[in-house]
Parts: structure tokens; sequence; C-alpha cells
């Protein structure tokens, strides 16, 4: 079930990330509406991703995605855009993924 999860956090920060950038691409590097439109789309597949979670509650799971979502951001920004990032963000997105592992997985009663 973990192994899922996460996966599907994974999938849902390219939608949501990728989403994004097309859309940054579009407007701000003036790539034009299609790729405006493909942003568009991603974005909601993003939605559609993230109700494929196994827990049921909505704010858990949009709380911890948050955390996947600054850490693949960085991620993203290395990858695509040639980002260098500095140790503070390393730290950074390793504690908002602390912060994952603590909302989603920690044993509940």
């Amino acid at each position: 079930m973990t192994g899922r999860s996460i996966a599907l956090f994974v999938v849902a920060a390219l939608f949501e990330i990728g989403g994004a950038w097309l859309v940054w691409q579009g407007l701000r590097e003036h790539r034009g509406l299609l790729w405006v439109g493909g942003g568009v789309v991603a974005l909601g597949l993003y939605g559609l991703v993230a109700t494929l979670q196994p827990d049921a509650e909505f704010g858990r799971i949009l709380a911890a995605y948050g955390g996947v979502f600054v850490a693949g951001s960085l991620a993203w920004g290395v990858v695509v855009d040639g980002f260098r990032p500095d140790r503070w963000d390393l730290a950074g997105a390793a504690v908002c993924l602390a912060g994952v592992g603590l909302i989603m997985y920690a044993p509940r009663g």
C-alpha cells in the first residue's frame, strides 16, 4: 500500500508540475495556446490521480502532497531547466519529504 501511494504521488507530481510548466511555457515563453491546453489537460489529470490514493482523507493527502510538490518542483528544475539547488533548497526538500512520511505513513491507532 505504501509503495502504491508513493508511486501515485510521483505520477501526480509529474502531471501537476509538468502541467504548470506547460502553461508557463505557453504564456511566458510565448509558445502558444497548444502548450497552455496541454498544461490544462495535465493539471486535470493531476486531480484525477490524487483521487486514486488509498487513504480516504482529502486533507491528509493534499497536505502530504504539498511536500512531494516542493521536492518534485526542485527536481523538475534540475532535470528540465538546468536549475542548481543549493544546500538550503535540498535541506528544505528533505524536511518536506520527512513531513510527507509523518503525515501519510505514521502508525495510527
